[in-house]
């Protein structure tokens, strides 16, 4: 019997808030799916947004990450299927709120997302995790079992404020308790191209990335804003929008990268 190849797991994570963070990890995983690759959307902030955006009631969650991560239920028993063909969600729930705190106490706390993942392996093609904003275990969690880790980014000034120590945050994570994880890049949110700021925010960042900034940016889109609220990614809700477009390329840009042909999806 032929043996399923091995997720790939890519963490998306910023500590500043409100960059489109959880926007990239709802529209990216979902554009996974359009281009046939099985995908599973892991919601490890306590928000919950990544969960309810892709249209299950986060309130009504009973097993999910939280269970997965500090009740060792095995992970399979916490995925649901979302209302898009081959991308799964591991959702967030209310008990998420004190996951943090739970973590503090467990052993090998940093390890506790690796192991409960392990097992979803050979289930899938992509593995996304949607951080939370910040630089707590949580974060330390999606860092310490991720290949990669894609950082959105606003185009404005204060995009910049911060990246530098994350992208430390990253190096010492790979140095201390995960030594295959590597930058995926940077990606550029709620861009607008004809503000000068935004394009010198551009420069400054392909600067610090070099080719590992995308080259897909995300447009400002009110297409984007509405999709969560209709539990819909956007390539459900407008795939024609710029938005649903833009997360098609950026997808398209990240399996090139890795050598995979790619067809466009109209």
């Amino acid at each position: 019997m032929k043996t399923p190849p091995s997720a790939e797991i890519i963490t998306i994570a910023n500590q500043k808030g409100g960059v489109g963070k959880t926007t990239t990890a709802i529209n990216l995983a979902a554009a996974l799916a359009c281009f046939g690759q099985e995908t599973l959307l892991v919601d490890v902030d306590p928000q919950g947004n990544a969960t309810s955006g892709l249209g299950i009631d986060k309130s009504a969650v009973e097993s999910g990450t939280y269970q997965a991560l500090l009740e060792s239920m095995p992970a399979e028993k916490t995925i649901k299927a979302s209302s898009q063909e081959l991308l799964d969600v591991m959702p967030s729930g209310r008990d998420m709120i004190s996951a943090e705190l739970d973590l503090a106490d467990e052993f090998s706390r940093e390890n506790r997302l690796r192991e409960a993942l392990r097992p979803l392996i050979g289930l899938y093609r992509f593995i996304l995790i949607d951080c939370p904003p910040s630089l707590g275990l949580l974060t330390i969690n999606g860092l310490a079992c991720a290949d990669s880790v894609m950082i959105p980014l606003q185009g404005e000034y204060y995009a910049l404020e911060g990246l530098a120590g994350f992208a430390e945050t990253v190096e010492r994570v790979k140095s201390t308790i995960n030594p295959a994880l590597e930058m995926e890049g940077g990606v550029l949110t709620m861009f607008d191209p004809r503000i000068s700021l935004a394009q010198q925010v551009r420069t400054e960042l392909s600067q610090f990335f070099g080719d590992k900034l995308f080259r897909t940016a995300i447009p400002r889109s009110i297409r984007l804003a509405e999709a969560p609220g209709h539990g819909k990614s956007i390539l459900q809700y407008d795939p024609r929008s710029r938005g649903g477009q833009a997360y098609l390329a950026l997808a398209g840009e990240l399996l090139a990268r890795r050598g995979w042909e790619v067809v466009k999806i109209d």
